[in-house]
């Protein structure tokens, strides 16, 4: 299997909804030799073919709940119950890439803390754009380093709206 793979997914029209397309961007600027950059808007079975090949999976999305500015978290794959054309989550991407071409990696979460949603507009929320700064940081720094397990901020999950610090619940903006 080939390197990393980073898949930044959101809407950037809906304001702090494209953090992770934003991520991606900054991660393909940066030229790390042997991690890759797919964007889109919303994560598809057609995203397994992509995954499967790749020994290592990031998947970089909004978060709307949860700790600011970001998280890190390994993540695991879990079957969907059911998919549709609006919500695959990343961990069913996984199993299905496991399951439909053997994929046998490991996977990453990164959560980018944003707070505005609701409007349309091509712009970030002034401390979505602070967020996104040390997010980048921390995945471009943990790439280069080749250390994604080691930047790791949450304990690995099967459920990329999993309870977060707090309490509450934790779920991405593109879920």
């Amino acid at each position: 299997m080939d390197g990393v793979l980073v898949i930044g997914y959101g809407n950037p029209g809906r304001r702090d909804d494209g953090l992770g397309q934003l991520v991606a961007d900054e991660v393909e600027r940066a030229a790390i030799p042997g991690v890759g950059v797919v964007t889109a808007y919303q994560l598809n079975v057609e995203h397994a073919a992509d995954v499967a090949g790749r020994r290592t999976v990031v998947f970089a999305d909004a978060a709307v709940a949860g700790r600011a500015p970001c998280f890190l978290r390994r993540l695991l794959p879990r079957p969907a119950g059911a998919f549709t054309t609006h919500t695959m989550r990343p961990e069913a991407v996984l199993a299905l890439a496991r399951d439909s071409f053997g994929w046998d990696g490991e996977a990453y979460l990164l959560g980018v803390r944003g707070y505005e949603f609701n409007e349309f507009g091509e712009w970030l929320s002034e401390q979505a754009e602070e967020n996104l700064k040390v997010a980048c940081a921390l995945i471009v720094g943990a790439l280069r380093r080749g250390g994604l397990g080691a930047a790791a901020t949450d304990p690995p999950t099967d459920d990329s709206v999993s309870p977060c610090y707090g309490g509450g619940r934790c779920t991405t903006a593109s879920t």
